[in-house]
């Protein structure tokens, strides 16, 4: 039987050079009063904070290596604890 790949939504982001990638959304989830997304392009897999401004949303990174550590260990516990069918 042939298994059909999962088409996932994708987001195009710039870095600080200017360089467009673009990056499968893995996960959107939110924790502590913030929203998150997991984002992945087969080379390395981001996390980014989704913050609001008026109608728009916008993806920022997350400098600091702490708070990203914490985020993806919270993630991962979740993850583990209601595993996905």
């Amino acid at each position: 039987m042939e298994r059909e790949e999962e088409v996932r939504d994708t987001v195009t982001i710039e870095d600080e050079n200017g360089v467009e990638r673009e990056y499968m959304i893995e996960a959107l989830f939110d924790m502590e009063n913030d929203a998150y997304a997991l984002l992945r392009d087969g080379e390395e897999t981001i996390l980014m904070r989704i913050e609001d401004e008026e109608d728009e949303q916008y993806l920022v990174g997350i400098d600091d290596p702490e708070e990203k550590n914490s985020i993806l260990d919270a993630y991962q516990i979740a993850v583990e604890a209601a595993p996905a069918e």
